[in-house]
């Protein structure tokens, strides 16, 4: 949920209850909030495979490669020369690396359940250059979709690894409120396509799917209220997909031209937020490039009425819990 202007500008980590859920405060967002697990050796394991999970989730295909191959994975990025294809193998380097570190981890915590005292520090320390590595090499590789890159998502791993748990989970809460706020602005984008002919009617699924997506982004798998929230958020993008403009019949082959580019852009945005809303991370530069075009889109079309703001997304505004 989003604060609003007419409240004193709360602490960041601020921690508020709301209708029964504690909520915590950053950058203008009050975001679910959830107990840390104990800072252990076992619990970062789990933590660190899980962002591993979901790293490889969002990034190109072909990136999970083992950690028992990363000699020959560095071998085959050493050795190429053609920048493109050093990329990708970079990429896979990137991988092989995250996978080694996990496999580190792993057999720490089996020795550590056998009650095996073993000096580790040099493990640890290996551990921690591989994940410093792949968090490197992982700048080079772009999100599954083809749109920018998600860098942050090779540095959670690494955060998880060399801070206490606590720490971790400020971090993500940060990262959530600017990919709320990315979100509103992607939304806001959208609704201004309502402004265009042919258009007008849409800011209702605008504002549904952008208010399920920030719930999305919010919840953790293992909520019990995941199944709702997964729900409003597949829901709400089917709707807005299925958005019809309203047309005329005396529209020429030149206007059926404009409303088709602007059902794209609307596709074009839907699919934007819920690649940002999936992995938990903005993306500045995809979302810029989107407000660009909905801009030209405007203009080409004749749009003059000025781009309008949800009113429960716009700053300054009540936003209700989710």
């Amino acid at each position: 949920m989003q604060a609003s202007s007419m409240e004193t500008e709360p602490q960041l980590g601020a921690k508020r209850v709301v209708e029964g859920q504690l909520r915590v405060y950053y950058h203008g967002y009050w975001i679910k909030a959830y107990d840390a697990p104990a800072d252990t050796l076992l619990a970062k394991k789990r933590l660190i495979e899980a962002l591993t999970r979901r790293l490889f989730n969002h990034v190109e295909h072909g990136l999970n490669v083992p950690g028992t191959r990363l000699d020959e994975a560095r071998r085959a990025y050493d050795s190429e020369t053609d920048p493109r294809r050093k990329r990708v193998k970079g990429g896979m380097l990137a991988g092989a690396l995250f996978n080694r570190a996990a496999d580190i981890f792993t057999k720490l915590v089996e020795l550590q359940a056998l009650g095996v005292e073993i000096q580790h520090d040099n493990l640890m320390r290996q551990c921690g250059s591989h994940l410093q590595e792949a968090l490197t090499l992982g700048k080079m590789v772009l999100h599954r979709s083809g749109e920018e890159g998600i860098d942050e998502l090779w540095g959670e791993p690494f955060k998880a690894f060399a801070f206490p748990i606590e720490e971790f989970y400020t971090s993500r809460y940060i990262k959530i409120a600017l990919t709320m706020r990315g979100i509103d602005t992607l939304a806001e984008h959208l609704i201004s396509l309502g402004t265009c002919p042919g258009f007008a009617g849409i800011e209702p699924h605008v504002e549904n799917f952008a208010r399920a997506a920030k719930a999305k982004c919010e919840t953790l798998r293992t909520d019990q209220d995941v199944f709702d929230i997964w729900t409003s958020f597949v829901v709400s993008s089917e709707e807005l997909s299925g958005f019809e403009p309203k047309t005329n019949a005396e529209f020429g082959s030149s206007e059926d031209r404009r409303i088709r580019e602007g059902i794209e852009l609307v596709r074009q945005g839907k699919d934007l937020v819920s690649y940002i809303s999936r992995a938990r991370v903005p993306m500045p530069k995809s979302t810029e490039e989107f407000g660009e075009r909905c801009k030209h889109y405007r203009e080409a079309v004749g749009s003059a009425a000025p781009a309008p703001r949800l009113p429960e997304l716009a700053s300054g505004q009540h936003a209700q819990p989710e």
